[in-house]
């Protein structure tokens, strides 16, 4: 690889982690979760010439999420990760190579795997630690990297992925098919200045007052109307049980009916709906089944919905027999928890999802690496957030603003963890404050990556 004198090289690095309590809980495969842990890291890096900058990086742990056990409680799956931490740090602080972020990150990914298998042994969890786990414990040091890399030339990270920085073309990280390619012709070097926010509408979440079983009292809107009136939204997701049909059909029911008697009211007449399952649904049949019901039953609001995530189990190989062909015909379906590298994007593509969900928890590096190949194919594309507060949610709708198809950006955290938030509003009011449903994504503008300050490390 030729060396270029942008190229950086990793000096010291820093790691902290913050709890907070959330507002309300929130259920995610069955666990009503009520807390999260946040994940800090600092990084300092130099050029050969001896420029220096600090990068920072902030990632929910997201356990539940990251790593779902049946046999491991909550504190064991979040040990675990937090037990990799100082592993990854020691990935990172060891790495004398000089390099672009997308290519330090690059190199060091097998070591960081090799690392959860360490975690493994070591504490005898008796259960292996998902690749998506290790992910989301790498990804605020991937950040770090991204951050300072733009904050050391004085650019906004998004204008540093063609080949004046990186030496690399695209075949090179995703094979012959993209040979020649460059990294610069999927994304925005600005920002769209606004997007639309996804709304989620959580299994336990009130739709109407009498839903409310004891009101919070902190002054934020505690029903689904309350909180379309406030921020003005138009685009709403809805969690779903995937083992109760009718549960589910009735609470799309519900929403639509809550949504089109508050829409009228503020004279809104579109408005969207993305349906998440959470990888409950048995089989391809009971989402028709699920699709065919809500058409009979609400035709208008079947006409809202824009997306459906990934329905059925993670595990692609081990389902093959969950293709999705029927229902991509009706919807684009795409593939969240299962997308980990290209391999399993074309795993997905076979079996007939047409969509791919992007995440920051899953890294920087990887999800522009797979925001170019899902634009390679013509997939549908989407940015999920995984209640991600602060840093976090400044990174995810930078990443949604400058990747040219996303449509809309999801932003949880003001719901459920909006203490997290509260360092960050002033600066960065258009993002943490949401008007007319949209978010104002031209602040992630600035130099670094999404003007992050490091100072910010607790």
């Amino acid at each position: 690889m030729t060396a270029l004198p942008t190229d950086i090289r990793i000096e010291s690095v820093e790691t902290a982690f913050q709890d907070f309590r959330y507002r309300t809980p929130i259920k995610f495969g069955g666990v009503a979760l009520d807390r999260v842990t946040l994940f800090d890291v600092r990084v300092r890096v130099s050029t050969a010439d001896g420029k220096s900058a600090e990068g920072f990086g902030s990632m929910p742990l997201g356990n539940v999420w990251a790593f779902p056990s049946k046999k491991l409680g909550y504190e064991q799956t979040l040990v675990a990760m937090k037990g990799l931490v100082p592993k990854i740090a020691t990935i990172h602080q060891n790495c004398r190579d000089y390099g672009h972020p997308i290519d330090l990150t690059w190199n060091l990914e097998p070591a960081i795997f090799q690392a959860a298998k360490e975690v493994e042994r070591e504490t005898t969890l008796g259960e292996s630690i998902p690749p998506l786990a290790a992910l989301v414990v790498a990804s605020p040091f991937d950040a770090a990297l991204h951050d300072a890399f733009g904050k050391i030339h004085g650019r906004n990270c998004w204008t540093t992925y063609g080949s004046e920085f990186l030496t690399n073309d695209l075949g090179h990280y995703l094979g012959v098919d993209f040979r020649g390619e460059r990294l610069d012709r999927y994304v925005r070097t600005t920002a769209r200045p606004t997007m639309p926010l996804y709304h989620l509408v959580g299994a336990l979440d009130p739709l109407e007052d009498g839903d409310v079983a004891q009101r919070v009292g902190d002054r934020l809107p505690e029903t689904l109307g309350e909180w379309i009136e406030r921020d003005g939204l138009t685009h709403l997701k809805i969690k779903l049980n995937g083992e109760n049909l009718q549960w589910d059909v009735d609470r799309v029911i519900g929403v639509e009916r809550v949504a089109v008697r508050t829409q009228a009211k503020r004279g809104v007449s579109t408005w969207h709906y993305s349906l998440d399952f959470n990888e409950k649904c048995p089989n391809v049949q009971y989402l028709l089944e699920f699709l065919n019901q809500v058409k009979e039953r609400i035709p208008a609001g079947f006409e809202r919905i824009q997306y459906i995530e990934q329905p059925t189990a993670r595990d692609l190989k081990a389902n093959r027999h969950n293709v999705m062909h029927g229902a991509s015909k009706i919807r684009p379906v795409v593939i969240d928890e299962s997308l980990l590298d290209l391999e399993s994007l074309l795993d997905a593509r076979e079996m007939g999802y047409t969509g791919a969900a992007l995440k920051a928890c899953k890294g920087q590096t990887q999800s522009l690496l797979m925001a170019a190949a899902a634009q390679k194919f013509g997939m549908f594309l989407c940015v999920q957030d995984l209640t991600c507060p602060g840093a976090s949610l400044i990174q995810s709708a930078s990443l949604a603003a400058h990747i040219p198809t996303v449509a809309a950006i999801e932003s949880n955290a003001r719901q459920y963890c909006p203490a997290a938030n509260e360092p960050w509003a002033d600066r960065f009011p258009g993002i943490f404050r949401i008007t007319m449903g949209t978010m104002r994504t031209a602040e992630t503008d600035a130099v670094g990556l999404g003007a992050v300050p490091s100072a910010l490390l607790r």
